[in-house]
């Protein structure tokens, strides 16, 4: 169903006549433009007569004589004779034309120069004037010609025909110019007749080209304008949008074709204009180009009268299309959610209510979440659709009662889906409630019987057995469901709602059951009380036969004590199947105790600063904040990211930023759609519940791990903006949206919000101590800090330089910071170059999961916010191979990270012993589960191992023995952090300390017996060249 079906009648009415107006104000502008044209325009163009009025057969010099008289000059030419008769009669009707089109009735004055002529040549020449000449001719001044015999000859021979001449046309004969001046005043003749008038005959021609192009070419815009605009209105608006798009790309096209056409013409007019005034200013100027002046201004005047009534009918004519096109897309849009609507309502209409089982209903109520969860993502989008919606209605939408008629029933639709399904939701919510409560009951009810069957006879024959089997019997009746004191018709009202004949009669048999089960009791308590009281010759009772054999007790009878009031709801973790092995789902029980419960009612109205009451307030707060968060993201995503397909705002954006709109965004549509789809919406489920918010945090902690993708790009994000920012296209975006902060500032909502997280889960904290939920809410708030800090390394992370592996493959970075280093290794050359290092090296330190890296931090060049830190990478220390010694004597900031049995030592200098010691607990966490996989991955390989170390080549005892080892090379070595033995016993001794340990756990098997002799007698060597370099060479001293 197209659009054009559903448009209001009064709006489209509306419409078509202000598009009518417009259309007439074109055509009445084109039709005084004509007017005009035809008025200012000859019928004998120039080009038909441009090779006679070169040559000058005639020409007007704009002089005028008696009576404004129009002179009109035919100079000596010796061809006019042969000029056909043909081409003569458009000359002079050229000539005559130009004036009277200006001044209609206008006189004509002819000189006829044949000073240099003869008689037979000026009859002739009379002859033709009086055939040819179309205007209305008031004299011919004929200068006769100057030589004697020439002169008597034209005397005569103008006198035997002077009478004929004189009935056609008046002539003059003039003997010389001082004769002519006679009749026509000095300043309209040209100098070649002895006046002063300044007359071109090339620039004549020229002005007359341009003036005539200029009225053609007008002429031609006119009717181009008209044909277009007569094509716009006849246009039939189609129901396809792609149609639709084409013929906007196509008007718009030629539209932009015309508007160039009219620039140029209106610049040839003003230039012409400029000329005409430039002549026009001079003192001797001539009465025909100030006329002419004057026409060119009037074309120009009314060429601009068109254009804006053009302009203005073409405006109106786009937008009345773009807007079609928009509510076409919101039809097809409405359409569409429509039908998913519609399909849902089918789907909640043919869920049955229906259920007798606990299982059916358990069943029932995964699929009701399945179908509230499709609902939702349904009626997001459709919330979307609205919110579009009232955006075209703000634009002043022609069809804005239809839009707004469109928005209330996905409203309306909306709100019936989810009061139907909330409705079925709490059916089933109270009839498992229900089912709940008579399975207690059941449970209750064997069990009584199973404890009434297995109660042993002959040891309640004595008083004390019969008083231990009453005590049984009280402590199990105290254990009875608090629904069994209110019976089958105060049952029966309270759920009277979800009520079917199937559960009537099981609540009939539950309590049936019970009934015979409480008289079991009773029947057994008078039994054993007259055993109790009176002491009479035993009496050997029977038990009364259970309704099943007996069988092993089971979980499911263990009882459950409350002295409240006790519900239990089913509840299903969301991304989480309930496990095979268990059969029942996890249940929670919330208890309430009406004394309580009324004194906290009393507190929450009387005391106006109740942490219960401060608790809700910052709640409101976490969630109204949310919601105005997620809407600021909707905003920015429709009014920035979605403009940027927009067509019309296609020419304010540069190329290069459509192509990268990626990086200046990020992933900020996912960040919206799991704060708008999933967050918010747990969120204002915990209103009446804050203590459940923090494990709504704690559920979605995963999830917030897509902030960190977001700020990585931050960076880049920046540049691009710093790059674009002054572009049309955002200020643009931002006048629409009313804002008054541009994107950049929208932009880092994401990162203020996650900041803000942790500032009101403090909050909450404050007033929920020793509270339901603390626990959870501590973990929130430790789990949002992890993620700040996370985050923050993850920025750090992305400005190493140099490390030519991938380094996602070294895990996740769990710290980072700057400390001092000193370096020592155990090779000769390179140990002798780190001796020399006193002064310790700065280095940035980045611990991941699998590897601990050396960096140096550098300061890239730039300016101002440009200027941003890099870190080089310098040494990369894999976990699977690294120790550590905790305390250095001499600086309780210093710890040690070895490297392959110490073949490589950094020892590291903490800003401070917090710092230190937050580092030493992520090291140890790393080694002890790096020993857990070694001795999982040892038990797999079938090996007994007593004890693996937590560091490479070193185990418990032999780490205590080096810590106190190093910690005493450290304090003998104060000059320098690398601590070296004064002598080589000292040396020697270290080394035995050190292999002893390493393969002491290893002394009792008989292979390794041998190696250990092996290496006490090689060190003994070694300890024996050593002493005897030492005395001999200095450099052996100095070692």
């Amino acid at each position: 169903m197209g659009p054009a079906s559903l448009q209001d009648q009064g709006e489209l009415a509306r419409d078509s006549k202000e598009a009518m107006e417009s259309y007439r104000c074109l055509l009445q502008a084109s039709s005084q433009l004509e007017s005009i044209l035809q008025e200012v325009s000859v019928p004998v163009s120039l080009k038909e007569v441009g090779g006679y009025i070169e040559s000058q057969v005639a020409y007007l010099s704009g002089g005028r004589g008696e009576d404004s008289s129009v002179i009109i000059t035919l100079p000596e030419c010796s061809a006019f004779s042969d000029i056909p008769e043909e081409a003569l009669t458009k000359v002079f009707t050229y000539l005559t034309l130009i004036p009277r089109t200006r001044q209609p009735g206008v006189k004509f004055i002819i000189i006829l120069d044949r000073r240099l002529d003869t008689w037979a040549s000026i009859k002739t020449a009379l002859a033709r004037i009086a055939a040819s000449f179309p205007g209305n001719l008031h004299l011919v001044l004929v200068l006769r010609p100057t030589s004697f015999f020439h002169r008597t000859v034209t005397d005569i021979g103008f006198r035997f025909s002077q009478d004929d001449f004189m009935l056609k046309m008046p002539v003059v004969m003039l003997s010389s110019v001082t004769d002519l001046l006679r009749y026509i005043d000095e300043n309209q003749l040209t100098s070649e007749f002895g006046g002063t008038l300044d007359y071109c005959h090339s620039d004549w021609i020229l002005l007359r080209t341009a003036i005539e192009s200029f009225a053609v070419t007008v002429k031609d815009i006119a009717q181009m304008l008209q044909s277009f605009g007569t094509e716009l209105a006849e246009t039939e608006l189609p129901d396809e949008g792609k149609i639709i798009e084409n013929l906007l790309e196509t008007h718009t096209e030629k539209y932009r074709e015309l508007k160039d056409a009219i620039r140029s013409v209106s610049k040839e007019g003003r230039n012409l204009l400029s000329s005409l005034e430039t002549t026009g200013k001079q003192d001797d100027a001539q009465w025909d180009i100030k006329l002419d002046w004057e026409t060119v201004e009037r074309l120009l005047a009314q060429l601009r009268d068109m254009e804006s009534a053009f302009d203005g009918f073409f405006e109106k004519h786009h937008l009345k299309l773009h807007q079609y096109l928009q509510l076409l897309r919101y039809e097809q849009s409405f359409s569409e959610m429509d039908l998913c609507l519609e399909h849902l309502m089918n789907q909640e209409k043919e869920f049955s209510t229906k259920v007798s089982t606990l299982a059916q209903t358990e069943q029932a109520l995964k699929r009701m979440d399945s179908l509230e969860s499709n609902a939702q993502e349904v009626m997001s989008r459709a919330q979307i659709l609205i919110l579009h919606g009232h955006q075209l209605s703000a634009g002043h939408h022609y069809a804005m009662a239809l839009i707004m008629q469109r928005c209330n029933e996905l409203r309306h639709r909306c709100d019936t889906l989810s009061t139907a399904l909330q409705s079925k939701h709490s059916i089933f919510l109270q009839t498992h409630q229900l089912l709940l409560c008579l399975g207690q009951v059941q449970t209750w009810c064997d069990e009584g019987a199973y404890m009434l069957a297995n109660q042993l006879v002959d040891k309640s024959q004595s008083k004390e057995g019969a008083q231990a089997a009453l005590r049984d019997i009280e402590r199990f009746l105290e254990g009875a469901p608090p629904n069994l004191n209110s019976g089958p018709d105060i049952l029966t009202i309270e759920y009277e709602a979800v009520l079917t004949p199937q559960l009537q009669a099981q609540i009939s048999r539950t309590f049936e059951k019970h009934a015979a089960v409480q008289q079991m009791i009773q029947n057994r308590q008078a039994c054993l009380r007259k055993l109790a009281d009176k002491h009479v010759r035993p009496i050997q009772l029977v038990a009364p036969r259970p309704e099943n054999p007996p069988r092993s007790k089971s979980p499911l009878f263990s009882p459950k004590h409350g002295d409240g009031l006790k519900f239990t709801f089913d509840i299903s973790l969301p991304g989480k199947r309930s496990s095979r092995k268990s059969p029942n789902p996890r249940k929670i029980e919330v208890i309430h105790d009406f004394q309580e419960s009324r004194s906290c009612v009393a507190y929450s109205v009387d005391g106006d600063d109740s942490p219960d009451l401060l608790k809700r307030h910052v709640m409101r707060e976490l969630i109204e904040t949310e919601r105005i968060y997620v809407e600021e993201l909707l905003a920015v995503l429709l009014g920035y990211r979605a403009e940027m397909d927009n067509p019309m705002l296609s020419g304010l954006l540069p190329p290069i930023l459509h192509s990268k709109r990626d990086v200046l965004f990020g992933n900020m549509p996912e960040i919206y759609n799991f704060h708008s789809r999933v967050f918010l919406q747990e969120l204002e489920g915990c209103l009446e519940a804050p203590e459940r918010v923090g494990a709504c945090f704690l559920q979605r902690k995963e999830s917030f791990q897509m902030y960190e993708c977001y700020c990585q790009n931050k960076p880049r994000s920046e540049s691009l903006w710093r790059q674009f920012s002054d572009c049309s296209f955002f200020q643009e975006c931002q006048k629409k949206l009313e804002h008054k902060l541009g994107l950049d500032s929208y932009l880092l909502k994401p990162i203020q919000r996650l900041t803000k997280y942790q500032l009101l889960i403090k909050e909450l904290l404050k007033y929920s101590s020793d509270c339901e939920g603390t626990s959870e809410l501590q973990g929130a708030l430790t789990a949002m800090l992890d993620l700040l800090k996370s985050v923050n390394d993850s920025m750090h992370q992305i400005s190493i330089t140099g490390y030519e592996g991938d380094i996602c493959e070294l895990g996740r970075v769990l710290m980072q910071g700057s400390f001092s280093v000193w370096i020592s290794h155990k090779r000769g050359p390179t140990r002798m170059k780190e001796l020399a290092r006193f002064k310790p090296m700065q280095r940035h330190l980045f611990l991941y999961e699998r590897a601990l890296l050396l960096c140096k931090r550098r300061e890239e060049h730039g300016d101002g916010i440009d200027k941003t830190p890099s870190y080089s990478f310098k040494h990369c220390l894999k976990m699977t191979a690294v120790g550590i010694t905790e305390n250095i004597k001499g600086d309780v900031r210093k710890f040690e990270i070895w490297y392959s049995g110490r073949e490589e030592v950094y020892v590291v200098q903490a800003p401070s012993v917090e710092v230190k010691m937050a580092w030493l607990n992520e090291l140890r966490k790393i080694l002890t589960h790096q020993q857990k996989l070694l001795r999982a991955e040892a038990y797999q390989h079938g090996q007994v191992v007593e004890h693996i170390p937590l560091s490479p080549h070193l185990n418990e005892s032999s780490k205590q023995q080096r810590l106190s080892v190093s910690s005493e090379e450290t304090e003998s070595g104060k000059s320098s952090p690398d601590p070296q033995p004064h002598t080589p016993k000292h040396q020697h001794n270290r080394r035995m300390v050190q292999v002893y340990f390493d393969v002491k756990n290893r002394a009792h098997q008989g292979l390794w017996r041998k190696k250990v002799q092996l290496l006490r007698v090689a060190f003994d060597s070694t300890f024996f060249l050593i002493s005897q370099l030492a005395r001999s060479s200095p450099l052996g001293r100095h070692l």
